[in-house]
């Protein structure tokens, strides 16, 4: 008997060469998470797109705050 190949190796589909997203539960105080529905409503794109938005930012914000070694 032959081993079963891994389906997610296979094929050269636009979906097996885009790197894996990792799923993760967050919990939200619900004032902030109405107002993130409020803003993904206004926007017209999902509450996820939001979350990611602001999380991409913060770490763009937080990236250039850090000081480099040898740089200051």
């Amino acid at each position: 008997m032959t081993p079963m190949k891994d389906k997610r190796s296979q094929g050269g589909g636009q979906k097996a060469q885009k790197k894996a997203a990792v799923r993760a539960s967050i919990t939200f105080p619900p004032a902030l998470y109405s107002t993130l529905e409020e803003i993904a409503q206004e926007k017209k794109v999902s509450l996820a797109w939001v979350v990611r938005d602001a999380s991409e930012r913060y770490v763009a914000e937080r990236s250039a705050e850090v000081p480099r070694p040898g740089k200051g």
